[in-house]
């Protein structure tokens, strides 16, 4: 009897798991991404359109891309140069400099927009300076950018370090005992090892830059039209009440989060039949 209730309870225990992963996922993601689609599509497709052709919601969507357009690319140079630099060589202060790659993860986006407005507002360290010579940072999408900068700064460097520091250098040693250049060693090994998770480190990178609210509101004056985000538009449109318009908007968002999630699958394919593939090789 006993032992037919241990082989009843070995069999209950990993149902049990599974299904209440599932219940919570369903619940708590999958619903809610389900119910925005369908709020945004309340008013039929004629509704969604017009929501998405209002000029303040076209200028929100153009001012979170142009963000997003210039935050993604510095961080990816950065992450690849951090990355490669941590994971290639020992120097002094490497270890604190891992650690400051991880602020943003620590400090609340808010505070780090109030540093900025610290820094470059107009009672701010450098606020009279950039008062005297007409220059706008906070207000204005300068420092929409470089909230946008700060909190994605870790994304791409948190994706390439664990790899390369996996991976070893012994290749590079290898090609550059052959007489390879650095930037030879860097497009025909570094890179080609790393590429599928620096493409995920990418698309995190622009999904947070679209989607980030905290930093943002605190920089950007909530000027409709002029430097709302569309975090900031959703916001605006669910306060006056025009909810189909807020999900709407939010939609973009959310599709943006699918697709960086199906490439996450994709990649993680890839790096594990490459990483199969190799080890067969080598065996």
């Amino acid at each position: 009897m006993s032992g037919t209730r241990r082989q009843l309870g070995l069999r209950l225990g990993p149902a049990l798991a599974i299904g209440l992963t599932v219940g919570g996922m369903i619940v708590l993601i999958a619903l809610p991404v389900a119910a925005i689609f369908v709020q945004a599509l309340r008013d039929g497709i004629g509704g969604y359109s017009r929501a998405l052709a209002d000029p303040a919601a076209l200028h929100a969507i153009w001012l979170t891309c142009l963000a997003a357009g210039i935050a993604v690319p510095l961080n990816l140079v950065f992450g690849l140069v951090a990355s490669w630099a941590i994971a290639k060589f020992v120097f002094p202060g490497r270890e604190l400099l891992i650690s400051l790659i991880d602020l943003p993860f620590a400090v609340s986006p808010v505070i780090s927009g109030l540093i900025w407005v610290l820094v470059f507002g107009a009672r701010g360290w450098f606020g009279p300076w950039l008062d005297d010579w007409d220059v706008k940072v906070i207000f204005a999408v300068p420092g929409i950018v470089l909230a946008t900068l700060f909190v994605t700064f870790p994304f791409v460097a948190r994706e390439l370090i664990p790899l390369m520091l996996e991976q070893g250098a012994e290749e590079e040693i290898a090609a550059r005992s052959l007489g390879a250049g650095g930037w030879q060693i860097f497009r025909r090994i570094t890179l080609p090892n790393i590429r599928w998770a620096l493409l995920y480190g990418v698309l995190l990178c622009n999904a947070r830059a679209m989607g980030e609210f905290g930093a943002v509101s605190v920089v950007s004056g909530h000027v409709r039209g002029r430097t709302n985000t569309m975090p900031l538009h959703i916001e605006i449109l669910y306060n006056d009440y025009d909810v189909t318009a807020a999900f709407a908007i939010a939609s973009l968002l959310a599709l943006l989060g699918l697709v960086t999630l199906a490439v996450k699958r994709w990649t993680s394919r890839r790096t594990a039949s490459e990483l199969s593939l190799a080890g067969a090789t080598t065996s």
